[in-house]
Order: C-alpha cells, then structure tokens, then sequence
C-alpha cells in the first residue's frame, strides 16, 4: 500500500509539473532557495564556532 501510494503522488506530481511548468518552476526555485540559505547559515555558524 505505501509503495502503491508513492507511486500515486510520483505520477500527480509529474503530471502537475507537465500542465503547470511556470508555478511548479516557482516552487522548485522557492525550495532552492530555502536550501541554499540553509547551508549558508550551517557555513556561518560552523565559521563562527572556529573564530
């Protein structure tokens, strides 16, 4: 059932990214974005613990 469902969101998730590629590009750039301020943060504190 688990895998059955994983294949389900896989495949709506495909499918909204083939109907709506501007919205679903905003989305993958918005989540870019939050994971690149992530590692700049991890880079700050680790640079800020050896100072």
């Amino acid at each position: 059932m688990k895998k059955a469902l994983g294949w389900i969101v896989l495949i709506l998730v495909i499918f909204y990214i083939g109907t709506n590629p501007g919205p679903a590009a905003d989305i993958a750039q918005g989540i870019g974005d939050g994971l690149a301020e992530v590692f700049r943060n991890v880079g700050v504190f680790v640079r800020e613990l050896f100072t």
